[in-house]
């Protein structure tokens, strides 16, 4: 049995149920976990802007301890710390052995269909399947994934500090450094001062940038972003972010800009205050059916790169150590990120939190 949140209609509040979680089978790996994230790509579930099956075990951001591992796994063992990962890469598919496991085609296949790779859950109610999404299932006390997705971790760090890399660190400080590759003296734009914003603060701060803008509304959230590493804010409410923006670089514009909101307008934003041969990076989530509208001859006329970034473009059994050897190192700032914690029945409250714009990161202790 596990504790679990569940959502099973969109639009309507999760449900703490006790589920039925069967033993891990071959390759696979049970979870005790004991802290995990509220993100937004789990409030868009909710909402029914990323359909999936239903009923669903929500939550991807998380670490917790290994309770048992199943046949044929050596990675883990049990009692070692782990963080998910809910980009579990095949390692055979065209992108893995090109060097894209954040693009697995298998991994793909999981988030949509929210089983484990032999189609089939562990987690069930009365005798019917309950999915998980993104092959992590987080907010249950317990949660059977994929080997690839329990990655072992330091012991020294808490754990609601190492859930915060499975999600808003590695997308963040990755695509400042992964994806857009930021060079030293660079100047950047962040619009979004949120958990993956604050995140891509960090990296470009840790890459060398010189100039880093962050935009919002919320006047306290910019503030924060100084914390990070920002330092310029830009206050979208009272000011034109791209008309800023081009002040803040004499007119030019910025060599990179990130959204991290998931907003078509704030996208084509990014866009328009980057610079003639700069880089635009889209890391937020929007639905599916939305779509940017960005001028047609600005294309090749001003030869900017606009690209996207899924997970930071990160390996995450090679980047979430080094993550956490940055945060040990005093490089990489954790703590500032959690603005609330709750238990697991306490969920819906940290996602009206969440929806309001008064979470930066809510985490889910689970109780001993």
């Amino acid at each position: 049995m596990a504790k679990a949140a569940v959502l099973h209609r969109y639009g309507e509040p999760l449900s703490i149920e006790e589920l039925d979680l069967a033993s891990p089978k071959r390759g696979e790996v049970k979870v005790k976990m004991k802290a995990a994230g509220l993100c937004h790509s789990d409030w868009h579930v909710v909402q029914g802007q990323l359909p999936l099956p239903l009923p669903i075990v929500l939550g991807h951001e998380g670490a917790g301890i290994v309770e048992e591992v199943g046949e044929g796994v050596t990675s883990v063992k049990q009692g070692d710390h782990v963080v998910l990962n809910w980009v579990p890469s095949c390692g055979t598919c065209s992108y893995c052995r090109t060097g894209r496991p954040d693009l697995c085609e298998e991994a793909a296949r999981l988030m949509a269909t929210g089983t484990l790779p032999d189609g089939t859950t562990r987690f069930s109610l009365h005798g019917k399947p309950v999915y998980q999404f993104l092959t992590a299932g987080a907010f249950s006390e317990y949660t059977i994934v994929p080997e690839q997705a329990a990655i072992p971790i330091r012991r020294d760090v808490p754990f609601e500090l190492a859930a915060l890399i499975s999600c808003s660190v590695m997308t963040g400080v990755g695509a400042a450094i992964h994806t857009a590759q930021v060079r030293p003296g660079s100047t950047v734009a962040v619009i979004g001062a949120g958990g993956v914003g604050f995140n891509i603060i960090q990296g470009a701060a840790l890459a060398g940038a010189k100039q880093i803008i962050a935009v919002d509304i919320v006047e306290e959230k910019l503030a924060m972003t100084k914390t990070f590493g920002a330092t310029h804010t830009v206050n979208a409410r009272e000011d034109d972010a791209i008309s800023a923006v081009l002040d803040l670089t004499d007119g030019i514009g910025v060599d990179y800009a990130f959204e991290a909101i998931g907003r078509p307008e704030t996208m084509a934003d990014a866009y328009n205050m980057t610079r003639k041969a700069g880089t635009t990076v889209i890391v937020g989530i929007a639905a599916p059916h939305e779509a940017v509208e960005i001028n047609a001859f600005s294309l090749p006329s001003q030869s900017k790169a606009l690209t996207g970034s899924w997970l930071g473009q990160g390996n995450p059994p090679i980047d979430y150590p080094k993550l956490l050897d940055l945060y040990a190192a005093g490089k990489l700032k954790l703590e500032p990120l959690i603005s609330a914690v709750y238990s697991l029945d306490q969920i819906n409250d940290g996602f009206a939190a969440l929806k309001s714009g008064q979470n930066i990161r809510g985490i889910i202790r689970f109780e001993e």
